[in-house]
């Protein structure tokens, strides 16, 4: 691994969607999630990680460092055990010595530097505990909690989005019973188009206590950009990064505000009174006249390289 990353860094992701469902709401029978003020689609930056997540699980298989923790159907305390075994580590050993307020306090000492190495160790394995942060205390062997350096907003699509609901009938039947009954078998939800913005943040000072590392950017910067290639289904219809644009800081504390920096970033649609239907209907400028002193934006190309 290299060393941990000593530039900020913040970005404007933008993917759009064409007849599918980017993420179902499960509190509103899977419909699109949708700000019910506005009409804007959101999408949970949890489902952007989890996006990111596959991509790194099939790019980086069999490499040192970069298993996934939150994968699905595991279970994450088992995780935690087998990989903090070589630690030596046994809950009778943290809970020792009870008996005096001295040997409490030492103990206390002990089981806090145990959670460090603990966490420390989580870190170097997981991809994703170094880059997202975890909830590492659920078990036995507590880890404590990890803030990851890497954080996103939750999507919102530029204007507003008009879910469609569409009857889904079947052809064959499971019972003989069945053979006369109407064949409506469920709905499906689906937004004709749609373009999301998100921004994300990458903070140096996290970063140094999980050991984010230049290497492990660039691997982030590849999966963002590719984080729906291998994730197609009937469900989701056709979705596509459009445009990431990275803001990249000559210090660690950053050199303007993360809010300054995405006002320069300006997405509309180029007519207004029509429906869009794909992201060519929108025009994307990027003001990269008078930027901060100390911030320069990354070329695309250069991402992941």
């Amino acid at each position: 691994m290299s060393d941990p990353i000593k530039n900020r860094y913040d970005f404007v992701l933008l993917f759009d969607v064409t007849d599918g469902n980017p993420n179902g709401d499960p509190d509103a029978d899977n419909m699109p999630r949708i700000d019910p003020d506005t009409n804007q689609g959101l999408v949970t930056d949890v489902c952007l990680k989890r996006k990111i997540r596959n991509r790194i699980q099939l790019t980086q298989v069999g490499k040192s460092g970069y298993d996934i923790f939150i994968r699905e159907k595991v279970v994450l305390n088992e995780i935690i055990q087998k990989v903090c075994e070589d630690l030596k580590d046994e809950k009778a050993e943290d809970n020792e010595g009870s008996s005096s307020t001295k040997r409490k306090g030492k103990d206390s000492k002990t089981s806090v530097n145990k959670e460090i190495e603990r966490a420390a160790l989580m870190c170097k394995t997981f991809f994703d505990v170094r880059a997202f942060g975890a909830v590492l205390s659920t078990g036995e062997l507590s880890s404590g909690q990890v803030r990851g350096p890497v954080q996103f907003t939750f999507a919102r699509s530029v204007d507003p989005i008009y879910p469609q609901e569409h009857s889904i009938t079947r052809m064959a039947v499971t019972k003989e019973e069945d053979r006369a009954k109407e064949r409506t078998m469920g709905r499906k939800y689906t937004v004709p188009y749609g373009l999301y913005r998100a921004h994300g943040f990458i903070v140096p000072s996290f970063a140094a206590r999980t050991g984010f590392s230049e290497e492990d950017l660039k691997v982030f910067w590849e999966a963002v950009r590719m984080m729906f290639a291998d994730d197609p289904s009937a469900a989701r219809g056709t979705m596509t990064v459009r445009r990431l644009i990275v803001f990249r800081h000559d210090s660690a504390l950053g050199n303007a505000q993360a809010a300054e920096l995405f006002e320069r970033v300006k997405v509309a649609r180029k007519d207004p009174a029509a429906p869009a239907r794909a992201y060519t209907d929108y025009v994307v400028d990027v003001d990269e006249t008078g930027l901060p002193e100390g911030v320069t934006i990354v070329p695309e190309g250069e991402l992941g390289k």
